[in-house]
């Protein structure tokens, strides 16, 4: 997936993201906060996006958003002023598989809904876990696609859309295998979300 046509999606979903696919990833949001703020610390969100999560978090976890697109990003910036959230400590433009952060910046990482967007994951993986501090956790929420043998509407809509990557914004056929084999961390929790099982919640430790 080229990053010329995330952020030209993204443009086009920015005025409509928060009442459409907002709503579609409010649970796994939700979820993936709520373990965050049980940790603490210093959090970089990648893939920010319009900042529907940055309300949740608690007023003594320092935050740091990052997107690729820029109009997204404008949305965010409006929910912190209007909201005040004086946690948020930066929101700023940038590639996430070139992270300009020093190594060990962070406490822990969240990457909500955006590994089956961002070309070349493998290497957002690797930035990820190089500005994590050794002990710290990367949170993630993502839909995966399912197995080959699976049946039902869910799996044929997946195989439907997936040559539609760059014109949807997302890859629908994203693999399990392209995250868990990231070198340096290891997968300590997976849970499927609802509705029906469409997103999973993963949470990886840094050695």
């Amino acid at each position: 997936m080229d990053i010329q046509a995330i952020r030209k999606s993204y443009a086009r979903w920015a005025p409509i993201y928060d009442a459409t696919f907002g709503a579609i990833t409010r649970v796994g949001r939700r979820r993936a906060v709520s373990v965050l703020n049980g940790l603490g610390g210093r959090v970089l969100e990648v893939g920010v996006g319009t900042g529907l999560s940055l309300p949740g978090y608690r007023p003594e976890v320092m935050v740091t958003g990052i997107d690729a697109s820029a109009e997204m990003l404008e949305k965010a910036r409006e929910k912190v002023a209007e909201l005040d959230l004086g946690n948020v400590q930066a929101l700023r433009l940038m590639d996430a598989r070139a992270l300009e952060f020093d190594d060990a910046s962070f406490d822990h990482v969240a990457a909500l809904h955006i590994m089956s967007v961002v070309p070349e994951p493998e290497r957002v993986m690797a930035e990820m876990a190089r500005v994590l501090r050794p002990g710290g956790t990367i949170v993630m929420v993502n839909h995966f696609a399912r197995d080959a043998q699976d049946k039902g509407a869910l799996p044929m809509l997946e195989r439907i859309a997936a040559p539609f990557a760059d014109r949807l914004g997302w890859h629908s056929d994203f693999q399990r295998s392209t995250v868990t084999q990231t070198p340096g961390l290891t997968l300590i929790e997976e849970v499927a979300l609802p509705p029906m099982r469409m997103m999973t919640l993963m949470r990886f430790r840094k050695a």
